[in-house]
């Protein structure tokens, strides 16, 4: 099922780098920002630089509804549009090389490559080490003609009501879920401590990800896969209500693998041919031959 509803060019990529998300996160989320004034600092989003950020909100808020998820889930979970070596899919990301990263001019290899590297320096069993080498695949989404805020994002949940604790909160209110009263109370479809395998999150590369992958690895690494950038839970808690203890035990993990993703950018790329030989063969140890997108 595909979605009827029409994204003009300015809607489609409202953000001249999908790189830009990531670099307001960091100016949300500081390697140290730990005290409230810290917060209080990087929470203002009333700086001219990141309107192209705040249109990007404006847009994943208001169309990112229960209905549309559902059908997201529906069109691109029967991986029905590629079929690709895992090391060909990461190639096949490359074609998304941003020019205007303000920080480094890294391809999406490169970036997951020192993820990888960051987490095997530290130690961590191979699958951690693999999460991170794989963990922005699903915006392969971008390359079959997903928009912008329907591939990256801060995820939230569907379904019930939208937390102020997610980013630009006003935008919900042109979101049509909000004032459906089958989803705007708490708790909404959903029951207390129903579990996060029960609630549905907005549409982006992470569910894809873990959809697609969700057979072949541990569950820690799914869940790094699946909840990366659901940042209003694994930093402020907002969906607590939801979750049962099982997600608060792996959530853990989800809170481990973060600052490998947000702070591992150098301006010293990896250099790939080295490094390609033992990838490879980590990847033939968890993933098979070929993977479905």
């Amino acid at each position: 099922m595909k979605t009827n509803t029409p994204f003009s060019d300015s809607e489609n990529k409202p953000l001249p780098s999908m790189d830009l998300w990531e670099d307001d996160l960091l100016r949300r989320y500081p390697e140290n920002g730990n005290t409230q004034k810290d917060k209080e600092a990087f929470r203002n989003y009333e700086a001219p630089a990141r309107d192209t950020v705040r249109e990007f909100y404006r847009l994943n808020h208001k169309y990112q509804t229960y209905d549309f998820v559902r059908e997201k889930e529906q069109e691109f979970l029967q991986f029905n549009r590629k079929e690709l070596k895992p090391w060909e899919a990461m190639d096949f990301l490359n074609t998304l090389v941003d020019d205007s990263d303000p920080d480094i001019e890294l391809d999406q290899l490169q970036h997951l490559l020192q993820t990888a590297e960051a987490i095997r320096a530290d130690g961590h069993p191979d699958w951690f080490i693999l999460t991170g080498l794989i963990h922005d695949m699903g915006k392969v989404l971008c390359l079959f003609g997903e928009p912008q805020w329907a591939v990256v994002g801060d995820t939230f949940p569907v379904g019930c009501a939208f937390s102020e604790s997610v980013v630009y909160p006003e935008f919900f209110a042109d979101n049509p879920d909000n004032s459906d009263p089958r989803y705007n109370t708490k708790y909404g479809i959903y029951e207390h401590g129903c579990g996060l395998k029960n609630v549905h999150l907005s549409w982006g590369h992470d569910e894809y990800l873990y959809q697609i992958t969700r057979n072949y690895l541990p569950e820690p690494a799914l869940y790094m896969i699946r909840y990366h950038s659901f940042y209003s839970q694994h930093r402020e808690e907002a969906y607590d209500h939801l979750l049962d203890d099982h997600d608060r035990e792996m959530f853990r993990w989800v809170k481990k693998f973060n600052p490998y993703d947000l702070y591992s950018k150098s301006p010293k790329p990896p250099v790939v041919e080295e490094l390609k030989p033992f990838y490879s063969d980590l990847i033939g140890k968890y993933l098979p031959e070929t993977i479905r997108l």
